[in-house]
């Protein structure tokens, strides 16, 4: 310990002392380490992080599919569940104390407290419907008021709601009042029981998590005739269990399984037609049992490769950090080597001279990595401002955690050791006859090599990073260029939560038809369209049936994208026709359903040759098959968000004046909500904030509980498509850029250092003539010539490090000409300006000076 403290008290006389050199290791390792940590606070809260419950190693999901919302049949990965099939399967796992059943998607329900006046719009909150045993399974105590329990969550009990602490506080001031308070839900008496504690945003970690949970069995009532909580195979539910203390989940997972087939095969209920497919494909129907004590992991899913990126270009710029401060103490311990021979001389054993010098490594790069987190934090949030513009909210912290801090340390020793072992290791190869020797030119630079071949690696980890970032640029830039089918200037999109319990087809016809009137009478408007939903906000799909062709299998790829639009709306989206005629005011309830497809739908459902014109299809059913005749064909333009990277999806419009009478439940169903307007369209020059106000009071006066969920012009829309790749793109050229400023920085300290040690050499050839431009060449084409190195290094490996990020790639192949170009060039003239300096001063060197430095 003496030694130790010793070493410490030795390193911080020697930082004091050097105060330049100290600051720029400090400052260099600070940013390797600060950025590595933020990419690591993140994945630590999105893929690592338990939720804040009870014991959550306990928790265990069955299934593990991240589908959402709504399935109609066999899945891939299993993890939707029909309240019925959840009911079966809670009955075959006696391994877990009790099981709870959860909405996999949320929604956004109308909710007005009672006292409000009633013009005054109804607040659209996220909602979660939850069976009775969820936060006790879960482990969560209300923080005010009460929980729900199994008897709220039964037929004919009094309706009540649960509200999170943070719309507590942020919609309703924290009004203890609210506790026991009256509300309209949907239009449907509510009472909120209580409020849940801080801390806790569900079961799942995601943007926007929910502001209030209602039982299961309430959703009837508000979802009224489009209620899934009936229907035999709709999926729409999770399911999480709590293991009983020294159960395990061994045979859960193939017993469940059993289950599964049987009730798909037995009692599903599916249609007829579709039985003989499910059948087939019963024996790949699994269904997994995963530990759930970090909730559903939809975040992980969408962001864990992402993530895993940033995290390499971040370890990246950490090596090149390390190397930059290893040649840093290599330079400086071989300015200290007279010193260190004389101590060799007197007796200083290698063990204590390696000791001093990891002592020193250490305690720079535990230094760094504290400063490292001040950098983490602030890196961590602008990387949430990035993937998440929009989010009114998103449950990470970036401050650091336990597992955080643990890590920063760690990396910090782990630095401390890789960029101190060269220069500990050179300390003990000085010769003690060398403090013999007055003249620095008879001491051997044992290190040069190693300086050398660390600024070669600086070199060739920074073509990969410029060219990497480059490649995830031009991606970006090619994705939202790209032709969507429709110009994106122009057009602001509304998204609208409609309430639909109690309300018919001919009620939501009534107000369909006033609500596009009205909107199209708004100053500076010059068309307003209906549908569904807008583009890249939302997706509807179903199985295709085309009238005499043979049906589909299940798992083919027979599913179509559509939309329920009013009669002007695609041509005020700008959509091509291609053949055939747009819907008119004609298409009413009086006629017979029609459809207009796109081209990819005609490719896919079509023989070529085959017209589609006047061919009739229909959906999911084979005596449906004949429902709709294609009397339009357009061009492709893509609708879903998720959907940018590949061709468009097959897609078929229908008019919203339309209704098809079926008789069968869930079509019936499908029917009544596809009449639900939740995107507008206009057509305008104004801004989205101009319109909010007038197109509020349009609303208001329309129906109280129509209330806005977002206003934004369309090009912003196609903007939040592309948060994450952003986010990415923009980090990794911030780390390119700080990847290449360190590698320019370790050159100059090289080239700097040999200048010095041939100062006497150089003054000897200015001397004898050589001109002061031959002096800059020479020692300008060295530095090249070690950067040409780690160029030719660094361009194949740029091309495989492309390749391992092919998938994040769009329109950019991995050796893309443009970006391995750009890299070549900002690395030479990096190199160039980082030479130059040195090279000039080598040139000023007056001869009688250089004499003298010995």
């Amino acid at each position: 310990m003496r030694n130790l403290w010793g070493n410490i008290r030795y390193a911080l006389r020697q930082f004091w002392s050097a105060p330049l050199f100290s600051g720029a290791a400090i400052l260099t390792l600070a940013l390797g380490i600060g950025g590595t940590t933020a990419i690591f606070t993140l994945m630590d809260a999105v893929m690592l992080r338990s939720l804040p419950v009870s014991d959550p190693a306990r928790l265990w999901r069955v299934g593990e599919g991240d589908n959402c919302c709504v399935e109609g049949g066999p899945q891939d990965r299993w993890g939707m569940f029909s309240f019925n099939l959840f009911e079966r399967l809670k009955g075959e796992a006696p391994e877990f104390d009790a099981v709870t059943a959860f909405q996999a998607g949320r929604g956004r329900l109308s909710v007005r407290r009672e006292g409000e006046r009633a013009e005054a719009a109804a607040r659209p909150l996220r909602s979660e419907y939850v069976d009775g045993s969820y936060f006790s399974v879960l482990g969560v105590q209300a923080r005010a008021g009460r929980i729900i329990t199994p008897e709220d969550d039964r037929a004919g009990a009094a309706p009540v709601a649960v509200l999170s602490h943070r719309a507590w506080q942020t919609t309703y001031a924290a009004d203890p009042a609210v506790i026991g308070g009256h509300f309209a839900i949907e239009g449907q008496p509510f009472t909120v029981i209580g409020v849940a504690p801080a801390g806790f945003f569900g079961d799942t970690l995601e943007d926007d998590p929910p502001d209030l949970w209602i039982p299961l069995q309430q959703e009837p009532m508000i979802a009224g005739q489009t209620s899934l909580l009936h229907s035999p195979f709709s999926a729409w539910l999770r399911m999480i269990g709590r293991l009983k203390p020294g159960a395990t989940t061994g045979g859960m997972s193939s017993r469940l399984t059993s289950v599964l087939r049987q009730w798909m095969e037995h009692d599903a209920g599916y249609p007829a037609n579709w039985l003989p497919e499910v059948i087939r494909m019963l024996p790949k129907q699994v269904l997994n049992v995963v530990p759930a004590g970090a909730g559903v992991a939809v975040l992980k899913e969408e962001y864990g490769r992402s993530l895993n990126i940033l995290l390499s270009v971040c370890g990246l710029v950490l090596l090149i950090a390390c190397a930059n401060v290893a040649n840093l103490l290599l330079a400086r311990a071989a300015a200290r080597r007279s010193q260190t021979a004389i101590r060799r001389a007197l007796g200083a054993t290698a063990a204590q001279l390696i000791g001093e010098a990891l002592t020193e490594s250490i305690l720079l790069a535990v230094i760094g990595g504290f400063l490292g987190l001040l950098v983490a934090e602030g890196a961590a949030r602008l990387l949430l401002v990035l993937a998440f513009r929009e989010a009114t909210f998103l449950p990470i912290e970036t401050s650091p955690s336990l597992m955080v801090l643990g890590f920063s340390f760690g990396l910090s020793l782990l630095t401390g050791v890789i960029f101190g072992a060269a220069p500990a290791w050179f300390a003990t190869r000085t010769d003690p006859t060398e403090a013999l020797h007055a003249s620095s030119r008879t001491t051997h630079d044992h290190a040069s090599f190693t300086r050398k071949a660390l600024l070669v690696a600086q070199a060739t980890a920074s073509v990969v990073l410029i060219a990497v970032a480059t490649m995830l640029a031009r991606s970006l830039d090619k994705l939202k260029g790209q032709d969507f089918g429709y110009p994106v200037e122009g057009r602001v999109l509304v998204s609208l939560h409609n309430p639909s319990a109690g309300k018919d087809l001919p009620e939501l016809a009534a107000i369909n038809r006033q609500l596009e009137e009205r909107l199209a009478a708004l100053p500076g408007v010059e068309s307003a369209g209906l549908a569904l939903y807008n583009p890249l906000t939302d997706n509807w799909g179903e199985l295709i049936l085309v009238s005499g062709h043979p049906p589909p299998g299940m798992d083919e790829d027979a599913g179509a994208s559509w939309n329920r639009v009013s009669a002007g709306y695609l041509q005020s989206l700008g959509v091509k026709l291609a053949r055939g005629r747009m819907f008119t005011s004609a298409d009413n309830e009086t006629t017979a359903p029609v459809a207009v497809v796109n081209e990819a739908f005609v490719k896919r459902f079509f023989k070529q040759g085959e017209d589609p014109l006047e061919q009739h299809f229909g959906l999911d059913i084979p005596e449906y098959a004949d429902t709709f005749r294609i009397v339009g064909v357009v061009h492709d333009a893509k609708f879903a968000g998720w959907g940018l990277r590949r061709p468009a999806r097959p897609m078929f419009y229908v008019p919203l004046a339309q209704s098809v009478t079926y008789h069968h439940e869930l079509m019936d169903s499908i029917e009544l909500r596809s009449h639900n307007v939740g995107g507008v369209l206009l057509v305008t020059r104004q801004s989205a904030g101009a319109l909010e106000p007038p197109l509020n009071r349009v609303l208001s006066d329309l129906d109280p509980n129509l209330t806005v969920t977002s206003i934004r012009t369309l090009r912003h829309q196609v903007e939040l498509s592309f948060d994450q790749e952003r986010a990415v793109a923009g980090l990794a050229a911030l780390f390119g850029s700080v990847a290449l400023t360190l590698a320019a920085i370790g050159l100059y300290a090289v080239t700097a250092y040999s200048v010095a040690r041939r100062t006497n050499e150089i003054g000897i050839r200015m001397a004898l003539g050589s001109d002061p431009s031959r002096v800059i060449r020479n020692v300008i084409g060295g530095a090249l010539g070690q950067v040409s190195f780690g160029l030719i290094l660094g361009l194949p490996l740029a091309i495989g490090a492309g390749s391992l990020i092919s998938t994040e790639l769009y329109g950019v192949n991995p050796w893309d000409p443009p970006a391995l170009g750009l890299a070549a060039i900002a690395l030479g003239i990096g190199s160039c300006i980082a030479g130059f300096i040195p090279a000039a001063r080598a040139a000023s060197i007056s001869p009688v000076i250089a004499l003298r430095s010995e």
